[in-house]
């Protein structure tokens, strides 16, 4: 396991024994008087220890006019009082050896520079006393199974949390408050809700961490605006990974790339999000859409063993469902396979005009039947092997009494089949889908939610069992200088890419010879070190069939590129075979300022940025992860052979994104490499240009 990423004191910001409030108030409706009011209606079994100097009593308990008259450890404080009044409030929780504080308190880096500083002085601050800060600018922490109720969020006046198995660790404090009550809605509780506000000290990597082992949860919620320590956020969600603990990720807004970047077509389509979708899809984290599907699916993997296959069987009371159910199942990529005539035959035993195929129309005569459903379950669940069953049940849930009948053997099925996913869409109130959740079974309204559920279930549990990639390469060095194309092909080649032959000249009669030695027909490529797109000012000449086209091509194409980009440095040119057959790709790395060496494969050549057909993955990149990449490709079908045409060396074009992953690795000061394009061949296959870019 990855090791902690936090010292132990981090965990008095979770799970702490004695609470003081600084700027404590008599008024509950008020900042600092809503702690107060919801740790005693929580029941906290902790010292509640309200700070006001004004009132020797506060909503009934004793009060002290500073936080030095407090008797005894302190564990945990609040600060609620304003930004101006923070630095002294902090200085006390030193004096008394507190050992985390939550600030409430805004006025910090969110309004400029100004409240950047002050902010880093309390950060400071913090770390020379060992105390650890959430926030400033925090809604808080709730720890509803310990009573720990620290937050001013009017959202519990209306919804309270109930302890659970999700912890929700999020940037956004609004955001965190209405995924639990989402939750809820699908029937389930929380272990913590951690709201990160500014991050000065304690941000979501650090609380993912602590919350891979924290035995109260099994599924982490999490909402991220962004990340200044991509290392830690990615070994949190390794650790996750390696707990076996899901975690389901919500990415909004927007990361800087390099400004290098932009000369090269990788760092143009890698965009802004592409380091955190690379980071989810390495990390095995789901990355949900909308809240909707976050609290959908964390909800889903408390009910149970997270299935590690793609075959559902779906049951419905409506022929209609089961087929828009059907085009669901397709779109999501998972296996419907019909069931044997077996089943088929025990199914029709049950109900004569089911429809027992799979999706398995069950008509409306279960809702006759009490023992119907359970009979038909049991049938699909032994013959079809499922890893997931969805049922489209509608109203069957309203009827409470009939439901409570069904349940002892619904809860009998669930206990022979611990490892398929159970998944109901049907109309219930909370309190029903809690209780259905109570016995391994998820809810949903819409039907086609819950297949996206049995999609998200199923890559999690493939997920489980990968291990991060070790990458240690010894770090090398470039040649000093802008590099041209030779120099960009020589090095890449020295790292594991191939690439097809070439020749650099400095005279058109030496880029004759070269090309009568290398054979007709020839390419000719104007080499400097300052030009990355050699085409777009008449840098290349194509199809060249004989020495004398050689020699005036040269002597056109360096007069050409002399005129339109007279500030280029012109080396010469480079002479390479004209190559025929295979599949145009482009392989590339740009350097995500907060992940590191983000590498792209795609359909590429000139199209590349028109086609968009690429997919990015973070380095390191093992074989079978560069393979998936490949294969993740929309136009993946023209590698596999479309159309007649024979399929492409995919082991080897994997080689060559893995070894261009080494070479991003053991040179930190590179900021983008191309291959564009390279040449996918039924057997091999060959880089044909480079550029690299410090």
């Amino acid at each position: 396991m990855t090791a902690s990423l936090t010292p132990p004191s981090l965990t008095p910001l979770f799970r702490p024994a004695s609470i003081a409030v600084i700027g404590a108030s008599t008024d509950a409706t008020k900042i600092g008087g809503r702690p107060i009011d919801f740790l005693k209606q929580a029941g906290y079994r902790g010292r509640i220890l309200p700070v006001n100097p004004n009132s020797a009593e506060v909503q009934g308990l004793p009060a002290f006019r500073s936080l030095d008259e407090v008797p005894g450890e302190v564990d945990m404080a609040v600060i609620g009082v304003p930004a101006a009044a923070v630095p002294a409030a902090l200085e006390a929780c030193i004096r008394k050896g507190v050992r985390a504080v939550v600030t409430f308190s805004s006025g910090y880096a969110e309004l400029g520079e100004a409240g950047r500083l002050a902010q880093e002085a309390l950060v400071a601050r913090c770390r020379e006393s060992g105390i650890r800060m959430l926030g400033p600018n925090a809604l808080g922490v709730i720890n509803p199974g310990d009573g720990v109720f620290v937050t001013f969020s009017a959202s519990l006046h209306k919804n309270w949390p109930q302890p659970g198995k999700v912890a929700i660790a999020t940037q956004s404090g609004a955001v965190g408050t209405y995924c639990f009550t989402l939750l809820a809605d699908r029937g389930a509780g929380i272990s913590h809700l951690i709201t990160t506000g500014n991050e000065a000290d304690v941000d979501v990597a650090a609380c993912i961490d602590w919350l891979a082992d924290d035995p109260a949860t099994e599924v982490i919620l999490t909402y991220l605006e962004g990340t200044r320590h991509g290392a830690r956020l990615r070994a949190a969600l390794e650790k996750c990974r390696a707990a076996g603990k899901p975690v389901v990720a919500m990415k909004v807004g927007a990361s800087e790339v390099g400004a290098a970047a932009t000369a090269s077509h990788t760092g143009t389509l890698a965009g802004a999000d592409a380091g955190y979708a690379a980071l989810f899809q390495a990390t095995g984290a789901w990355r949900a859409g909308s809240l909707s599907e976050a609290a959908d699916i964390a909800a889903a993997c408390t009910a149970g063993g997270l299935p590690r296959g793609k075959r559902l069987g779906v049951i419905t009371v409506s022929g209609g469902a089961g087929a828009f159910l059907a085009d669901a199942s397709a779109a999501e990529g998972l296996e419907l396979p019909a069931l044997p005539d077996e089943a088929q035959a025990e199914i029709r035993a049950v109900v004569p005009f089911a429809g027992p195929r799979n999706p398995v129309d069950s008509t409306a005569q279960i809702a006759n039947d009490k023992t119907a459903l359970a009979r038909m379950l049991e049938i699909m669940l032994r013959h079809g092997r499922f890893d997931a069953l969805v049922g489209f049940l509608a109203f069957m849930a309203e009827n409470e009494p009939r439901l409570l009948e069904m349940m002892p053997d619904l809860r009998r099925l669930r206990a022979a089949y611990p490892n398929t996913a159970f998944l109901f869409s049907l109309r219930a109130p909370p309190a029903t889908r809690a209780m259905l959740l109570r016995e391994g079974i998820a809810t949903f309204e819409e039907p086609n939610d819950a297949v996206r559920a049995a999609r998200a279930l199923a890559w999690l549990g493939e997920q489980q069992g990968v291990r991060p990639v070790a990458a240690t390469p010894a770090p090398q060095t470039l040649p000093a200088g802008a590099l041209d194309e030779a120099a960009c092909r020589a090095l890449l080649a020295a790292a594991g890419i191939p690439f097809a032959p070439a020749a650099a000249c400095t005279s058109a009669e030496a880029a004759a010879e070269a090309a009568t030695a290398q054979g007709f027909p020839v390419v000719l490529k104007v080499l400097s070190p300052d030009l990355a797109h050699k085409s777009d000012v008449g840098g290349v000449r194509l199809n060249l069939g004989d020495a004398e086209a050689v020699r005036a091509a040269y002597a056109a194409m360096m007069a050409e590129v002399a005129a339109k980009a007279p500030a280029a440095r012109l080396t010469g040119a480079l002479v390479s075979p004209m190559l025929s057959g295979g599949v145009e790709c482009v392989l590339g790395m740009t350097r995500d300022p907060v992940f590191g060496p983000l590498m792209m494969v795609g359909l590429g050549g000139v199209f590349v940025e028109v086609l968009g057909d690429v997919a990015f993955r973070l380095a390191p990149l093992t074989h079978d992860v560069a393979l998936e990449q490949i294969r993740s490709l929309k136009g993946h079908r023209l590698l596999a052979g479309a159309r007649g045409r024979p399929a492409v060396d995919e082991g080897a074009l994997a080689a060559a994104l893995v070894a261009l992953a080494g070479f991003a690795l053991a040179h930190p000061e590179v900021a983008s490499v191309e291959v564009n394009p390279f040449i996918a061949l039924p057997q091999g296959g060959f880089g044909v240009d480079a550029v690299i870019l410090r």
